[in-house]
């Protein structure tokens, strides 16, 4: 299996990228494929997936982290490479983790393609894996973090802001202010990062 892949990005699309590695290109599907930019150099975590109809698929990660992740999801019966990359661009993989290990169905079902019932069947079915992966010795985000990044999300989408919009600001969020702790100066700089 490919580990990892080191190239230089030379399109973007909404949750793929196309990499020229030694003068390939390679079309990678990820979480989010705003959240990178045309001729950076990037090193991805990869994982080649099969499908009896359309061949191979390769996804990439920009940490083991997400690719640890991304193959718990599609190890969930009826579960697919599809939900789980929805799953890591709507949550962090922390986030993800964070919402198994407190039964929390509410944030899972918020994601597109997962229900109310497929979030309960995730977290029954997950449970025990995070609880070793956490074990460890993976860190994850206090709950009241979460909780606040959940009302964030929330508040974006009350204000009519669509799902790729509200993504891409909260992805600003954790990358650049995850030191600032109020609500209101969160919600603010995700209303300016948006304003853009």
């Amino acid at each position: 299996m490919v580990d990892y892949l080191c190239g230089n990005i030379k399109e973007i699309a909404e949750q793929s990228i196309v990499v020229n590695i030694a003068g390939v290109g390679i079309v990678i599907q990820v979480p989010s494929g705003f959240l990178f930019q045309i001729d950076k150099n990037i090193k991805l975590y990869t994982y080649l997936h099969w499908n009896q109809e359309q061949g191979p698929t390769m996804f990439g990660f920009s940490s083991i982290i997400d690719r640890q992740v991304f193959l718990l999801i599609i190890g969930c019966a009826g579960v697919g490479p599809k939900i789980a990359l929805a799953v890591l661009h709507d949550l962090s993989a922390k986030e993800f983790l964070q919402a198994i290990q407190t039964g929390n169905d509410t944030i899972l079902s918020k994601v597109s393609g997962i229900g109310a019932k497929k979030a309960e069947q995730i977290i029954v079915h997950l449970r025990h894996k995070v609880s070793q992966l956490v074990a460890q010795g993976i860190e994850l985000d206090d709950a009241q973090d979460l909780k606040q990044w959940h009302e964030i999300s929330q508040a974006l989408e009350s204000l009519n802001y669509s799902r790729t919009e509200v993504s891409r600001a909260m992805n600003h969020l954790k990358k650049s202010h995850s030191e600032i702790n109020s609500f209101d100066q969160l919600l603010r700089k995700a209303l300016s990062f948006l304003a853009k």
